[in-house]
């Protein structure tokens, strides 16, 4: 059905369905931003109304919703720099619709006053942002078991965040690696439903690249090909598009320890700044790749299931996938399955970052990570292609 409807498209636009995809490695840091000055407004009706069926909010509350998340995206750096060495981290406090900044209890009244005035709720913590990026860092050094799935810094809860498989709580191979994370900082232990896994596919129907017998998704243009999952092949590779024509080659591939990868595109393909929104929503134009904050929503694109809105729920985490651990990544309540790998994930008009794995289904929900994608565009000296 997805074949017979390209068939009726223009050609450009065929041809960003079947080029746009590439294998990602894991998400990094946020780096060569790319915004244009009038960013198309984020609140179209197909949206809209994906945020009222995965988040169960009427129309004047998701554009509400997504009018405070563009706020708070927006006021994030100031904040930051009004913090100083006092910032514990921020996230969007959707039950206040507004950004929330964290301050260290040693932080001077003229600090406090400083981020409140940019318009961001404060709340006094224990621990700043870089004594918990130095805890995260020791924790990587370590080997983690099967039964813990994944590590994060979260803000709110002012700790680095373990999450361990539920029912594996017990092992002692778990129990020793919490107890030595302990010993690297703050941390809070929460179990999640089972372990993380990639979300690659055999070669089955959709709208899917192809390297080898393992169907992927695309993940975003950029300047001379697109970017997607590492774990969807590795460089060399030979990658084929929805209707078997080669569309190019896979320049970079990094997983585990990463989750990113590039294409190039050539053989007739070229690449648009667009994500596909499967009828769900109009496709999307791309226009930049801000971060979203946690606590924002966040949709995802891919060629299983289409797409799919959630959360933003951590930032930074380490995925214990049973390949090997993969680091900074960005959590979401997004669902997601097989094939759907290396997909977009996307804020409004601003490019996020592209699929890598999870654990559960879009039946009975799940969690996501995503590669950031201003990550990989540093890794390979990539340009995001926006409209």
């Amino acid at each position: 059905m997805r074949r017979s409807r390209l068939r009726h498209l223009g050609l450009s636009t065929l041809l960003v369905l079947g080029g746009l995809t590439a294998t990602g490695t894991l998400p990094a840091s946020a780096a060569g931003s790319t915004t244009a000055p009038d960013r198309e407004p984020a609140a179209s009706a197909g949206l809209l109304d994906a945020m009222q069926r995965d988040f169960g909010l009427t129309r004047t509350e998701a554009e509400d919703r997504l009018a405070a998340e563009r706020r708070a995206t927006d006021l994030a750096p100031e904040a930051r720099r009004a913090a100083g060495a006092a910032y514990g981290g921020s996230w969007f406090d959707a039950g206040r619709g507004r950004l929330t900044v964290a301050i260290t209890s040693d932080a001077s009244p003229a600090t406090v006053r400083a981020v409140a005035t940019t318009g961001a709720h404060v709340r006094t913590v224990e621990h700043s942002a870089r004594q918990l990026d130095a805890a995260m860092d020791r924790i990587d050094r370590l080997d983690a078991p099967a039964g813990v799935s994944s590590w994060h810094v979260d803000p709110a809860a002012n700790s680095v965040v373990v999450d361990v498989v539920r029912g594996e709580r017990a092992d002692n191979d778990v129990r020793r690696f919490v107890d030595r994370a302990r010993e690297a900082g703050p941390v809070t232990v929460r179990t999640v439903a089972s372990a993380p896994s990639t979300f690659a596919a055999g070669t089955v129907g959709g709208d899917p690249y192809y390297t080898g017998n393992v169907r992927c998704s695309i993940g975003f243009s950029v300047h001379g090909g697109f970017v997607t999952a590492g774990h969807c092949g590795g460089v060399g590779g030979a990658v084929r598009g929805w209707d078997g024509s080669h569309i190019g080659t896979f320049q970079g591939s990094s997983f585990p320890g990463n989750d990113y990868a590039w294409v190039s595109v050539g053989s007739g393909w070229w690449t648009v700044p667009v994500v596909l929104g499967w009828g769900t929503v109009s496709d999307r134009l791309v226009r930049g790749s801000n971060e979203a904050p946690v606590g924002a929503s966040i949709c995802r694109s891919g060629s299983t299931t289409h797409w799919h809105c959630g959360t933003v729920l951590a930032k930074n985490e380490t995925v214990n996938y049973s390949q090997g651990a993969v680091h900074q990544m960005t959590k979401t309540s997004v669902c997601a399955e097989g094939g759907d790998s290396g997909g977009s994930f996307i804020s409004g008009d601003q490019a996020q970052g592209v699929t890598s794995g999870g654990w559960g289904n879009c039946s009975s929900g799940g969690e996501t990570w995503f590669q950031p994608v201003n990550e990989i565009l540093n890794r390979y000296g990539l340009t995001l292609h926006t409209a």
